[in-house]
Parts: structure tokens; sequence; C-alpha cells
């Protein structure tokens, strides 16, 4: 399946005016279908409560959308769960009235991910929000799906340990395991691939398992099927992830960030590589090219240099530190921050560039792509966006986690410009398409939701789709998870 780009309604659909407002008001009154929920609401409420279940229009918008630009798709009923076994009773209720099942963890997605299709249940998980192990000598863990990354950090702040993977918001651990989020640290510490040591999983029939054996957490296995894996980034298509066991580190020492400007994009990925190579074990190596450093200084009151930018940090011991310093280039092209307040003011810049960016047109809509290549490529793939950015007229500023090939851009477009909208989703699709091209991918952490399913297609080859469709069917056969999702 490919898109034809064509200038056509029925194809942007999904990007015109009425996706960037929050939801349409539903005009009609929720209604009953074919006397099913009826039989089901008191089912659900004698599971979770009265107040564990809610049809109010408002409710079910607030679940029927992500931070993504696709439309608000809300569910016919929300339910809040407060523990596996809740979970498990109400997966039962939903599998035995053929009824969709759509996971919620805090709405920060951006691929579309819990809008609800073909109608169904939410299952909202915010509930459960328990820290259910701490094993500190052993650096693992076990949250619910209502622990945030913030609030886990937070818990262990006087442990001596931290979660590193940072995807920017304050994102569900488990939601950050179902599209297997990563951010700025992933070039030291990986992805939450790397990092989940075991899931539990409620499936759509009810059924709980444990991915890696209920209980165990070792650093590593050769035991069966990698099933852990087969769940981390499966985007609630395969079941409802109610609990995971994350790997944990030690807080650094001491920490060091630094600024440095390029002529050019290629010569800061060269850097990069350079830096690299050495073998220093830099924990954030950050790009933004010059329009996005550029908003960045208006936002935050700045005055980096507006050309090619890397933002980098180090971890490690005072005197590891002055080693690497050393070694990243001579240390001399390196604009260095050592106190926690000018690092702090570093990183709130980076972390502040999908509002700097949203500053440059007042009262317009953001969109980020997320392409990743082999890091050899990337200077290419850069060079080319910012030519094809030009070329149509786009605001696209451009922020990446560079030591991993992974970028974005953060495309500002006026809604209410249906011409603009359909340049940007031409765009875009050229942007994914080119990354393919370039032994890449269509996502690198934000997942494939409903906008890039014919990408992955694309991306992966019909055998493999055939593969992943055999899977699903074997765990889901009456397709209830999360329905037109991913595949």
């Amino acid at each position: 399946m490919t898109f034809a780009l064509r200038p056509t309604r029925r194809l942007y659909a999904h990007l015109s005016k009425s996706n960037f407002v929050q939801c349409r008001t539903i005009k009609k009154e929720h209604t009953l279908k074919n006397g099913v929920w009826e039989r089901v609401i008191p089912a659900f409420r004698s599971v979770c409560g009265e107040d564990g279940v809610s049809l109010g229009a408002a409710v079910r918008e607030q679940h029927g959308r992500d931070e993504s630009v696709h439309r608000c798709r809300p569910p016919d009923v929300v339910v809040w769960p407060r523990s596996v076994e809740e979970v498990s009773a109400l997966a039962k209720i939903c599998h035995h009235h053929h009824l969709p099942i759509i996971p919620f963890g805090t709405g920060t997605g951006l691929e579309g991910g819990v809008g609800a299709l073909k109608g169904g249940v939410c299952f909202s998980l915010r509930n459960m929000d328990r820290v259910l192990d701490l094993h500190q000598e052993d650096f693992d863990v076990s949250v619910e799906p209502g622990v945030t990354r913030k609030g886990l950090n937070s818990y262990l702040r006087d442990t001596g340990l931290w979660f590193p993977v940072d995807p920017g918001a304050d994102a569900s651990l488990c939601g950050m395991a179902a599209t297997s989020a990563s951010g700025t640290n992933a070039v030291r510490y990986g992805t939450m691939r790397e990092n989940v040591l075991n899931l539990e999983v409620v499936l759509a029939d009810g059924s709980i398992i444990h991915t890696a054996g209920r209980g165990r957490r070792p650093r590593k296995t050769s035991a069966g099927y990698n099933l852990t894996n087969l769940f981390v980034g499966s985007e609630g298509t395969l079941g409802v992830i109610t609990k995971t066991t994350l790997r944990l580190y030690g807080v650094p020492e001491a920490m060091v960030s630094a600024v440095c400007t390029f002529p050019s994009v290629q010569a800061a990925v060269d850097s990069t590589v350079q830096v690299l190579q050495t073998g220093v074990p830099i924990a954030r190596i950050e790009f933004l090219d010059d329009v996005m450093i550029d908003a960045c200084n208006s936002f935050n009151s700045l005055a980096y240099p507006v050309a090619p930018t890397l933002f980098l940090e180090f971890h490690g011991t005072e005197k590891s530190l002055e080693e690497q310093i050393t070694q990243a280039n001579g240390g001399s092209d390196f604009s260095w921050a050592r106190d926690a307040e000018t690092r702090g003011r570093l990183w709130k810049a980076r972390h502040d560039a999908w509002y700097a960016a949203l500053a440059l047109r007042p009262g317009c809509k953001a969109y980020s792509t997320d392409v990743c290549v082999p890091l050899s490529r990337l200077p290419q793939i850069i060079v080319e966006t910012k030519e094809d950015l030009m070329l149509n007229g786009l605001t696209g500023p451009i922020a990446g986690h560079v030591g991993d090939g992974n970028f974005h851009c953060i495309m500002v477009m006026d809604p209410n410009d249906q011409d603009e909208v359909i340049r940007v989703h031409e765009f875009t699709e050229r942007l994914a398409r080119r990354a393919l091209a370039l032994d890449g991918t269509c996502t690198g952490e934000h997942g494939v939701g409903l906008g890039k399913r014919a990408l992955l297609r694309e991306e992966m080859g019909p055998l493999a789709i055939e593969v992943m469709q055999g899977l699903k069917a074997t765990l889901d056969p009456k397709n209830l998870m999360n329905p037109g999702k991913v595949l």
C-alpha cells in the first residue's frame, strides 16, 4: 500500500483544520448500541466501581486524542481499573462482547495511538500508580502503568539511582515501553527496548502473562523467544502492559555540558563521529540547525551563534570528566558549562525546542517528524531536507539526537491554510521515504500509530508484515486490541 502524492482533501483529511483543534464537540448524546452497553456498563461498574466508569462526552474526548495532529476519535466508554486483576476482568468482558480495547497512559504520544477508530473501551491506567518493587543492590525496579518518568526519578531521589530514558514529556513508563520511546540520553543509556527486563501484560481475552517469567529480573537471558521485546513497541495492539521491570543506573558523580557551533551540518556530524570514535562515554549529543538555534535564542533569551550547533553532556567522576573534556576535540572548540545552573539553562533550551519553534509563528500548530538513519547518512539527509523545506516555503526547524542518527523537523503550519497543510503532508512523506532510501527508518522513537502504517509496510516488506499479522492474529484473533494501529 502506498500513498499517491495528490492534493486531494480525502488524502489529507487527517491533517485538515479539525485535526488541530482539541476535539470537535460531539453534537448528539452518547447512545447505547444494540442493547450491548446496557449489559456491559453494569458489568464494568461491578469491577471498578461507580467512579471507575464514565460515558461523559468531555471525558471520552479527553481520552480520544494525544499530542499528535490526528483528529480526536473518542471511545464509547472510559474505565479506570485499579489493579491487574481489574484489567483482566474488564478485558474478559470486552472479549466476550467483541468490544475494542484502547490502553491510555498520559496521552503524550505523537502518532495518534490512542484514538478509538472503531469505538470501544478506553482503559485509562492512571490509578495504577504504585512503585511495586525496588531492588537497589540489583539496580532494577518494577512499576505500574500510572507511574511516570519524573515520578519514578522523584521516588528514587535519595537512593543514588535514576532512570535515564528521557523522551522529554513526563510520559507513563509503561506507555514508553509500549512505544519503545527514547530521547536525549539514548546514545549512552539506550532506548526503552534495552532497559525493560520484564513485562506483565493482559492479553485481549484477559489472560495475564509475564514476558520473562513471573517475578524474574535477570540482567541477561537466553531463555526462549524474546517476548519482552515483542511487546516493547507494540503500541497497545497485542495487550495491555500493567507492569514493567526496568534497569536503573547510578546517578553520575559529576556532569558537564558543552556547546559548539560549526560552519556546516557536515562539520557538526563529523565532529560527532570523532567524539564517538574516541570512546568518550558521552551521555547526550544533540544537533540543532541554524533555524532551531535562532528560535531557541529568541524563546529563551540566549545568545548562541546562529549556526549548526551541538549540545553535549558528559557523565562520570570529576577525574574522568577532565579526561573526557581533553579527548573531545582537545577541549578547544567547545564552550563548557560545569555548574548546574548553566547546564540547566542549556538543556532547558533544548527541551523547549517545540515551544520555541511554535513561537516562530504565533497561532500556528506543529507536527514533529521522526526519521532515523545510519550516522554516516545524517549529513546527506539533513542537507536534502533543508533544501526541500526552503524549496517549498515551509517552516521546519531541525533538532536531533545526532549520536544515534535520529532527528526531528518541527513543522509549524497554519491549520487554516489547506494548501500549506497539503505541502507539509507531502514533505513528511518525502522525508520518510528519503530515510528509507538511506537504509533508515520512518520512526526512530515516536512509533507507527495511525499515520505511518503504509510506510511501515514499505520499510519492512510484505513477508515481515505477514509475520507481524500472524503474531497479532495469534494473540488477538478478534482484533480487539487498539485496532487500526501499526498494521
